[in-house]
């Protein structure tokens, strides 16, 4: 009878550790690693194993993370060859901006890269009148669209990532992140838009060019990064969705509301997760993350 007990608990201990485990591989203590990071997830972007992961159905304000749905829901559209007439509305919003005018003509691929590559708020509005005629019927749009990917826990009320007054609401979370992550890489256009460090955007009137170059400062300070968004509001705080291979491994990360320098956290995570995948041990030593500055997007 006893060794009956015995196996019972020894099963119950171990259940309860599979539990704490069961989130594709994560090790049950990931989220002591950084405590100063709100949520986070670290995966495997070729698989099901996740690396580390804290609070990730944590509901966050994405910032312009939240251009990555706009950017995709515009590739996924068949018309980058168009040409978008700019509207006063959608140069009336607060920057980051490319510096757009009322009745300038830009193509919509241009503007994709706009707003993916410096953030450009009045591309993603741009973007949103051009396909649905309004934003609000956009931001329609852009929710039936994050739906049927199964984010379930997100809702979006604007095309550029914006969380306050009229747009307050604008949320998600590092799991629904995810699963839009995963599923945009699927996408070439979208890649090869994604790890840009700058963009050449042609104004179709004046043939005026316009040099924009990428926020994403991981893409300089780390060799392993091909991408994907940063954002940044008041509410939101740092936030980044990143992508890095090494030894042909291939991780995604998402990053919300983060605390310190961003950049050293995401490469130190990347290199935990590469150390644990190659079983080597990590070739960087980022001890702490500096303050952060103000220049965020």
């Amino acid at each position: 009878m006893i060794k009956q007990w015995t196996a019972f608990l020894f099963f119950l201990v171990m259940l309860s550790y599979c539990r704490l485990t069961a989130f594709a591989g994560s090790p049950p203590d990931a989220g002591a690693f950084y405590p100063g990071i709100a949520s986070y997830i670290v995966k495997d972007a070729r698989g099901s194993r996740v690396y580390m992961a804290k609070d990730t159905g944590r509901i966050i304000q994405p910032a312009s993370l939240t251009k990555i749905l706009t950017a995709l829901i515009a590739i996924e559209s068949g018309k980058l060859d168009q040409e978008v007439l700019i509207t006063k509305e959608s140069t009336s919003v607060e920057p980051s901006k490319a510096g757009f005018k009322p009745g300038d003509r830009v193509r919509l691929h241009d503007l994709v890269k706009a707003a993916m590559v410096s953030s450009s708020n009045d591309a993603a509005f741009a973007i949103a009148i051009h396909l649905s005629g309004s934003v609000e019927k956009f931001v329609t749009a852009m929710n039936f669209r994050a739906k049927k990917m199964g984010m379930s826990n997100s809702n979006f009320t604007n095309p550029a990532g914006f969380d306050k007054g009229v747009y307050a609401g604008n949320i998600s979370t590092a799991e629904d992140l995810l699963t839009l992550t995963e599923y945009a890489i699927r996408n070439s256009t979208f890649n090869d838009i994604a790890q840009l460090e700058s963009a050449l955007v042609t104004e179709l009137n004046t043939r005026r060019f316009i040099l924009l170059k990428t926020h994403n400062k991981l893409l300089v300070k780390y060799p392993y990064a091909v991408g994907i968004k940063t954002g940044f509001t008041r509410s939101a705080g740092k936030c980044l969705i990143a992508r890095a291979r090494k030894e042909n491994h291939d991780m995604l990360l998402v990053m919300l509301n983060a605390q310190g320098d961003r950049w050293l956290l995401a490469e130190e995570m990347f290199e935990r997760a590469f150390a644990q995948k190659s079983g080597k041990k990590s070739d960087y030593a980022v001890n702490g993350a500096a303050s952060g500055s103000s220049w965020n997007r």
